[in-house]
């Protein structure tokens, strides 16, 4: 559909509003399934809540950002990835001639980052979210996990190094810090401050993710060791929100007869069994060491097999004190989900792109760790080892000074100065080298000024990362919504093990586009390669009609079909199969 004269007036207007007209063998018609889920997402509404609108142009904000989920769900979430579509046929599926050519898409991106609004889209996605109920009808809410995301960067600038824990060694990269439902879905994101720890940037998120919850109800937050701090789980629990993580350090083990067996049914029926110890243990507050005020925690011990064989104990800590024993197993494991989501994400989603090149100086003035006191310390490791070892020696010396010689009548031992002197020189030295590595070390401040120590460090734009991040969150959770769907509304019997394959395939099939029912929008897709996929294609198509969603921006109610083969005469639309 020609669309000359709205583009010759483009100045004029705040978007082309989605226009379409039959065509047959639509290369990415299977995109359209995404839109039920879609709509659930909240992107499009949250969008246009905290931005209102794109300046004007024929391309608007609605179609900038389905733009975005459309070209993730196939696979190019990036900006250049609009390189490897037909911008005409990738343009039937959002109503236009054309779809956005990649300097078009960094320039609406770039205008909407220049409101500095990203945070607020964020947030507004984060609270549509958890005001949802899961697919069970539970809380989404109710249980969280944090953590941190490293994202390496591999250009020229001068970015600050921070260890991957995915790749084993520090590198120049920027990091986020994520909070995902108890799904595995994300929920929120911000960019970390640089050289913050997760338990700083957890202090930082209580009061966001409060606003995001909506109201006073307790929250279960999961996390890591990285947020290890007593301190800051007292805080938590005084601002409504229980903890979840492990244990961190080495304590005594408890005695096995604690130990009893428990289990939990998961969402798939499934039952999980485990022997574990339900004590109460009370941490110290390291800012109060001095007068031993400490606060009290559930904590879960388990028996698990130690590498090298035999068994070692881990400990889980939470302040909620009502949670069955089982339950807090299996939610601390779960939290395995969100770095599964970081793992699918990357791969499919592009997560770790860098969607921007613009960088701005970093604060000179901002204090960082200095390097020379971590060498420093490692000299001091290595001066108490040597001395350890040179006590256990002394200690054989002055036992051999000590003892008579084999065949010796003579009970007494003349043990002189110079003797003594001769067996503890080794450990007078090593004693000498610690207190000298203790002492330089003392004298190394453990910060500096960012200036002194990398000057012209730069960091990277946070917002046009954040509002790709936002289509990013917007295209997995459509993702997750469609494989679940698959999952338990299709009779496909490997669903549990092929739901995302067969998902994927589904948005890159071909199909029709019929508008001659009034107030309808047909999609008939071509059918799968197999009766199996093609069957389950159906009933997935049967599902999302049953939705009555919109297309965005239209009065057009979706309705989904799959071709068969020809079977003879007639048609007919029978459980979203059309017969031929």
């Amino acid at each position: 559909m020609s669309r000359t004269a709205e583009r010759a007036a483009a100045g004029l207007l705040e978007g082309a509003s989605p226009a379409f007209s039959p065509a047959a063998h639509v290369r990415h018609a299977g995109l359209f399934l995404a839109f039920p889920a879609l709509e659930s997402t909240g992107l499009l509404s949250c969008a246009k809540e905290v931005y209102g609108a794109l300046p004007k142009g024929f391309y608007g904000l609605d179609t900038v950002l389905i733009d975005g989920v459309l070209r993730a769900l196939a696979g190019e979430a990036r900006a250049e990835g609009a390189t490897r579509f037909d911008p005409v046929e990738l343009g039937r599926v959002l109503g236009l001639d054309r779809a956005p050519e990649v300097k078009t898409i960094r320039r609406r991106i770039s205008q909407l980052a220049e409101t500095g609004k990203a945070p607020e889209l964020i947030a507004a996605l984060a609270a549509h979210h958890l005001a949802g109920t899961g697919p069970g009808g539970e809380d989404l809410a109710a249980v969280l996990y944090v953590d941190g995301h490293v994202r390496a960067y591999q250009g020229t600038k001068k970015i600050g190094k921070i260890y991957s824990t995915r790749l084993k060694f520090p590198v120049p990269a920027t990091e986020e810090t994520w909070v995902t439902d108890a799904h595995g879905s994300p929920v929120f994101v911000v960019m970390a401050q640089p050289g913050a720890s997760l338990a700083a940037e957890l202090r930082d998120l209580l009061l966001e993710l409060r606003t995001a919850v909506g109201d006073g109800r307790r929250v279960l937050a999961g996390f890591d060791r990285g947020g290890w701090s007593p301190a800051l789980f007292k805080h938590m629990d005084a601002a409504g929100f229980d903890v979840l993580t492990w244990r961190k350090g080495t304590i005594k083990d408890i005695e096995e007869k604690l130990f009893t067996e428990v289990s939990h049914t998961d969402e798939h029926g499934q039952e999980k069994n485990w022997s574990v110890a339900d004590t109460l243990v009370d941490l110290p507050l390291a800012t109060t060491k001095s007068s031993g005020e400490v606060f009290g925690m559930r904590q879960i011990s388990r028996i698990v097999p130690a590498a090298g064989g035999g068994t070692r104990q881990i400990h889980i800590l939470t302040t909620d004190h009502d949670l069955p024993s089982g339950e807090v197993v299996y939610l601390m494991g779960n939290r395995w989900r969100q770095e599964n989501q970081f793992r699918y994400a990357r791969i499919h989603f592009e997560l770790d792109s860098h969607d921007s090149y613009t960088s701005t100086e970093d604060n000179e003035d901002r204090t960082v760790p200095n390097p020379a006191k971590a060498k420093a310390y490692q000299k001091v490791v290595t001066a108490r080892n040597a001395h350890t070892e040179a006590a256990a020696i002394a200690d054989i010396n002055l036992m051999a000074l000590k003892t008579p010689a084999e065949g010796s009548k003579e009970l007494a031992v003349t043990i002189t100065s110079a003797m003594h002197n001769r067996a503890m020189a080794p450990l007078w030295e090593a004693e000498n080298a610690l207190i000298a590595a203790e002492k330089a070390h003392k004298k190394i401040p453990a910060k500096l000024r960012l200036g002194e120590l990398n000057p012209g460090q730069q960091v990277l734009d946070t917002e046009t990362k954040l509002i790709h991040t936002g289509i990013r969150m917007a295209a997995y959770n459509t993702a997750m919504t469609i494989a679940r769907e698959i999952r338990t509304n299709t009779g496909y019997r490997r669903a549990t093990q092929e739901a995302h394959a067969l998902m994927r395939q589904m948005f890159n099939q071909t199909g029709d586009i019929d508008t001659t029912e009034p107030g309808h929008l047909t999609i008939r897709l071509d059918p799968l390669p197999t009766t199996a996929k093609t069957a389950a294609a159906a009933e997935l198509c049967a599902h999302l009609t049953s939705t009555k969603t919109s297309y965005p921006g239209t009065n057009l109610t979706l309705k989904y079909a799959i071709k068969t083969k020809p079977q003879g005469s007639g048609h007919g639309l029978v459980a979203g199969l059309e017969v031929r």
